[in-house]
């Protein structure tokens, strides 16, 4: 019955998000400041990782290709594959998760720990609206983050195939561009719309209700990311099998 309860305080926290919302000037600039802390605050880590590990995927694919009849140009159609389903969205929104999810639980939670959000609501302001909506608006960019990760982790299992002497650059331009279904990169958006608004309420949530003193701000930003990855993880599942299959 307790998840029951969870579950529901979730929903009824996200309908209350829409309703009584701030004003325009007050909102835009809350929309503005969180687009920079989540979104443009992680573009350095996503940049790093893609392009490390489309270089690591690239590496171990080409190690694993002993035949000799089995082509080169299949170390780019592996690596494009890997890049453009699964990691870009999937793991990168998991990795996402700890940056981004850890920062709006702690930054909420002590806002709550301080009693901030109770001084909103004594001004009769929406604190939901005035505190995730904001959040929720900024991470609907998040499929631009994942945009410049799926080039990167692509770009950098290039360098590190050429540069390896794996395969040449004709070669690993081929392999990319063989049987390229373009629905693969729509289905990839369409898994990263869903997890951007998980990662805005899920952390959001755990950060608004969470009970307690400074203390428990570190531990419901550890549940947070928790629930947020089991939840990325599920969908992701779901999603696979509505739109692949």
């Amino acid at each position: 019955m307790t998840y029951l309860q969870y579950i529901g305080t979730y929903f009824l926290m996200i309908v209350e998000m829409f309703r009584k919302p701030t004003k325009w000037s007050v909102m835009k600039q809350l929309i503005f400041k969180d687009i920079d802390d989540l979104i443009i605050g992680s573009l350095g880590i996503v940049a790093f990782i893609s392009f490390f590990v489309g270089g690591v995927v690239t590496i171990q694919t080409a190690l694993n290709i002993d035949n000799p009849l089995i082509p080169k140009s299949l170390i780019g159609f592996a690596t494009r594959q890997s890049i453009i389903l699964e990691f870009a969205p999937t793991f990168m929104s998991i990795i996402m998760a700890g940056k981004v999810g850890s920062f709006i639980t702690s930054s909420i939670g002590t806002m709550r720990v301080t009693e901030q959000i109770d001084a909103l609501e004594v001004m009769g302001i929406n604190s939901l609206n005035y505190l995730v909506f904001p959040k929720f608006i900024a991470l609907m960019f998040y499929p631009f983050v994942i945009s410049i990760s799926m080039f990167l982790g692509i770009f950098g299992g290039m360098i590190a195939c050429v540069y390896g002497g794996f395969a040449s650059l004709d070669e690993y331009i081929l392999g990319i561009q063989t049987q390229f279904d373009p629905f693969h990169v729509t289905y990839a958006f369409r898994k990263t719309i869903v997890f951007a608004f998980v990662l805005a309420t899920i952390p959001s949530y755990h950060g608004y209700y969470m009970k307690g003193g400074a203390l428990e701000v570190g531990k419901a930003s550890t549940t947070s990311f928790v629930w947020t990855s089991v939840v990325i993880i599920l969908l992701n599942y779901i999603l696979t099998q509505m739109l692949l299959s």
